[in-house]
């Protein structure tokens, strides 16, 4: 038998499957972990925050100087603006908030990936710049979800699921009036990008412009802190170039030029 009609029963026989494929294949890329761990935690605030006092906004898109910055939620209130960072993430979670990069490991394979500290921290200060309002009363706040755990002492603004909403409810002291609160509500909403595919697409290429810049920078192998070039100013080395810790004397790791 001609070997085109063998694939065409066996490809005839299992055409049904190719659907089940794509959705695993969806269900695995970062893009969907995102938008469920976004979704979940959206789903939080809607059961544990009083609507009356904080105004949730999600998928905020901004422009900035350099680009764009996308925040998953943004929550107005009386008690302050806070600026939600997810993270749908399992394994263990490695770092500390002077650290750019964190450790993710699961069983034997560790990756790094950006603190979401200094993620959270470029969305804070652009709104910061957008709303015109003291830095002291706009908060960061990272809200892991997923099967993970943290296996470093971390700040109290760095919780799983529930942890971020006392977090949001431990703030008590009223630092604005109902009428900023509309205002800074009507600030965010005429200000940000329309949200559409489009929006997203130049989003994601500004991000990768980003981290391929990244990629050329080294990175230390003790603490995860950058290396930067220095020189020496004494000793028999002086005037040798060498890649210095950029935590120093907190880690005092070096590098040949």
């Amino acid at each position: 038998m001609d070997l085109s009609i063998y694939l065409e029963i066996i490809f005839g026989s299992l055409w049904y499957l190719i659907p089940f494929f794509v959705f695993i294949a969806i269900i695995k890329s970062a893009w969907f972990k995102g938008v469920l761990g976004e979704w979940m935690v959206n789903l939080l605030f809607k059961l544990f925050l009083d609507k009356s006092k904080y105004h949730v906004i999600k998928n905020v898109t901004l422009p900035t100087a350099d680009g764009t910055t996308q925040i998953d939620h943004i929550i107005v209130s009386q008690l302050g603006i806070f600026v939600v960072e997810t993270k749908n993430m399992k394994g263990w979670i490695f770092g500390n908030e002077n650290q750019k990069q964190w450790t993710q490991k699961i069983f034997r394979h560790a990756s790094k990936f950006q603190n979401p500290l200094y993620q959270n921290y470029k969305h804070t200060k652009t709104l910061e710049a957008c709303l015109g309002i003291n830095s002291e009363h706009i908060f960061s706040v990272i809200i892991f979800i997923g099967d993970s755990a943290f296996k470093t002492p971390m700040p109290e603004n760095v919780t799983f699921a529930r942890g971020g909403v006392e977090y949001i409810k431990s703030k008590t002291d009223i630092v604005f009036t109902n009428e900023q609160v509309t205002a800074f509500i009507e600030q965010i909403e005429s200000g940000r990008l329309q949200p559409s595919i489009k929006t997203n697409v130049e989003h994601i290429r500004h991000v990768r412009e980003i981290v391929s810049n990244r990629s050329s920078v080294q990175t230390c192998s003790k603490c995860g802190s950058d290396m930067v070039l220095r020189k020496a100013a004494k000793g028999k080395n002086a005037g040798n170039e060498f890649w210095g810790c950029s935590s120093f004397p907190r880690c005092r790791n070096v590098l040949p030029s």
